[in-house]
């Protein structure tokens, strides 16, 4: 009895050790024993592995063949149910795509999940840069949450890079946290090359699918995140080292669309309109993403009406 209590203790405890990633060696032969875990999952290689949170959409459909579907200009579509955990609808959502400053989602993230300890984010001259911006000076120090909300309200390219400039080590070392993130979420085609989403030469992309997920992780996992995409307008209050700012949230229908929680819209040449929807109705939980679109708003309205009806639900009237 003592022997299978002992056995299942060293069975348990090499289980648990591989789970987390380690790797440790016999003394007398000094072969290893590998995690099963792939390199980039370990805490080791990747420093933005803080949990294991790998989730993937099902691919399973709600089927409505009575409903005609939206005719779009997008290149790329994926709605998906939270709630149901099925699509709604879809479009070429694996392609890789640029995606514009939807990368502001990742930026965030990477913020929430390392703030500086003396929270102050010191804005430089070489911060200021794109046309999007939340108006910051050189000088200024802005608390994160205050820049959370330049980054998402005004998707603010002087936010962006404020943010990732106060990263340990860097710019440089901040790129290279949100793609570890990715990475750590499971995603295989998307990469980053900015903080802010500013036209990366083909460089910096991702796909409708994955870009779900991301923005599935920062809606479940921050609710600072979840607050400041759903705040429409927004004031920072002046101090002595900032002058006050007043901030109205661009994302489109989050006050003309009963429901809609934010989350962030994206513009290039290169890109093309690109919108994140968060939608939260009659107790249905709706995910939208659109690349590459000529008409954002009125085609995610005529997406958000067809999920809800392929659900069974009325679709709420606009709001003026």
């Amino acid at each position: 009895m003592k022997k299978t209590i002992a056995l299942t203790f060293v069975i348990f405890s090499f289980l648990c050790v591989s789970y987390l990633g380690f790797r440790f060696t016999y003394a007398d032969d000094g072969n290893r024993i590998a995690s099963p875990l792939p390199k980039f999952l370990t805490s080791f290689e990747n420093k933005q592995v803080t949990t294991l949170d790998i989730w993937k959409p099902f691919l399973s459909w709600f089927e409505n063949k009575k409903l005609k579907e939206p005719e779009l200009t997008a290149r790329s579509v994926l709605m998906y149910s939270l709630t149901d955990d099925k699509i709604t609808f879809e479009k070429d959502s694996d392609k890789k795509i640029p995606m514009a400053s939807l990368t502001k989602v990742m930026t965030a993230i990477i913020a929430l999940e390392n703030p500086k300890p003396d929270d102050k984010y010191l804005v430089r001259n070489e911060y200021l840069v794109g046309e999007s911006t939340m108006g910051l000076k050189a000088g200024e120090v802005l608390s994160l949450e205050e820049l959370l909300y330049g980054l998402i309200l005004h998707s603010g390219n002087d936010a962006s890079e404020t943010i990732a400039g106060g990263f340990p080590g860097g710019r440089l070392k901040f790129i290279q946290a949100m793609n570890d993130k990715a990475k750590s979420l499971g995603l295989k085609t998307t990469n980053f090359t900015n903080p802010s989403g500013l036209e990366g030469n083909g460089d910096q992309y991702s796909t409708a699918t994955e870009l779900l997920v991301i923005a599935r992780y920062a809606l479940l996992k921050f609710p600072t995140f979840s607050r400041v995409v759903a705040t429409p307008e927004y004031h920072i209050k002046k101090t002595s080292i900032h002058p006050e700012y007043f901030l109205t949230n661009e994302t489109n229908l989050l006050t003309t669309y009963p429901g809609v929680k934010g989350v962030k819209t994206g513009y290039t040449t290169e890109a093309g309109f690109c919108l994140i929807t968060f939608l939260d109705y009659k107790g249905h939980r709706i995910i939208g993403i659109l690349l590459g679109s000529e008409n954002r708003r009125q085609e995610m309205r005529e997406l958000l009406d067809y999920s809800l009806k392929t659900l069974s639900i009325e679709p709420p009237e606009p709001n003026q």
